[in-house]
């Protein structure tokens, strides 16, 4: 808990842009969840840094939440503060081959940019849900194609607040589902990422491919994280848990879905111990037939009611 001293400093600092006690089910992709202790969308990198600087003065925990896919918060809520960069919008030409995005970006406008202006080399992100902060920090992608293979560079503020800074791509450590090696708790601000002119029409063929295999492939009318475990080396998470014959399977209001079997849906009411209950559940089922433990792709933070 956040103490009200501590409450009224930060709504002096930022004003509207922090809510306090806030039902998380409303910002995660998945829809549930409980409440977060404290949720911020500073407007700017000065906003932003202020309120590091009264999380670390304070000994707040603090988290980037982006647009909610691929987190799953416990239903006793999370501690501190939830920090969304959606206001981080910035999206430019850096150079001929290359922009500059900033982190709050979704994947939608990135995808229209890149349309409207004959942009390829990113058209593999197509229908990736999420912001450009969330593709960094996870490394997103689709089997040979990651977001390492276009990271020129990213701008990082440091956890307290007090620095921000531009590391290379020869200093980034990207891996399969993630960037290793930045402080815990600094924040990508930026990115700027490699592309090449293109005929609108090709750029524009090759998203359209890109989403309708997605829609094939995935549920996505229906509220989920995306993808719930990593696919271990040389084999697919959702193909070793419909082997275990858990496609379809269901905890309260959660199930595995029928058409993805690495994708649990919130059928409507689910909790976030429903997801969990089924997470487990898939786990100690490929395990048990395969031999395989799957470590979870998804994130989950917070309380256990």
């Amino acid at each position: 808990m956040i103490a009200e001293a501590v409450r009224k400093e930060l709504r002096r600092a930022l004003g509207a842009a922090i809510r306090f006690d806030v039902a998380t089910r409303k910002l995660t992709s998945l829809r549930v969840g409980g409440a977060a202790d404290a949720v911020a969308t500073p407007a700017d990198r000065a906003a932003l840094a202020r309120l590091l600087e009264i999380c670390a003065q304070h000994g707040i925990p603090q988290r980037t939440l982006g647009r909610g896919f691929n987190t799953i918060v416990r239903d006793g809520g999370v501690d501190g503060v939830l920090i969304q960069l959606s206001k981080f919008r910035q999206l430019e030409r850096a150079a001929e081959d290359a922009l500059f995005v900033e982190a709050g970006v979704t994947h939608a406008t990135l995808t229209r940019h890149c349309r409207a202006h004959g942009l390829s080399g990113l058209e593999f992100g197509a229908g990736i849900p999420g912001s450009i902060g969330g593709w960094v920090a996870m490394n997103a992608g689709i089997p040979g194609r990651e977001m390492q293979d276009v990271v020129r560079e990213i701008e990082v503020m440091s956890p307290t607040g007090r620095q921000q800074y531009v590391l290379p791509r020869a200093a980034l450590d990207f891996r399969y589902r993630g960037l290793h090696g930045l402080a815990p708790g600094a924040i990508v601000l930026s990115a700027k990422l490699s592309v090449a002119p293109a005929t609108k029409a090709v750029v524009a063929a090759e998203i359209k491919r890109q989403l309708a295999r997605r829609a094939a492939e995935q549920p996505l009318n229906r509220p989920s994280c995306g993808s719930v475990f990593r696919n271990p080396p040389h084999n697919f998470a959702g193909r070793l848990i419909e082997a275990a014959g858990l496609k379809g399977e269901r905890h309260g209001g959660a199930r595995i879905s029928e058409q993805h079997a690495n994708f649990i849906i919130n059928e409507g009411d689910a909790s976030a111990a429903d997801v969990l209950a089924l997470i487990g559940a898939a786990r100690a089922a490929v395990e048990r037939c395969s031999g395989i433990r799957l470590a979870t792709e998804v994130k989950v933070w917070g309380r256990t009611p």
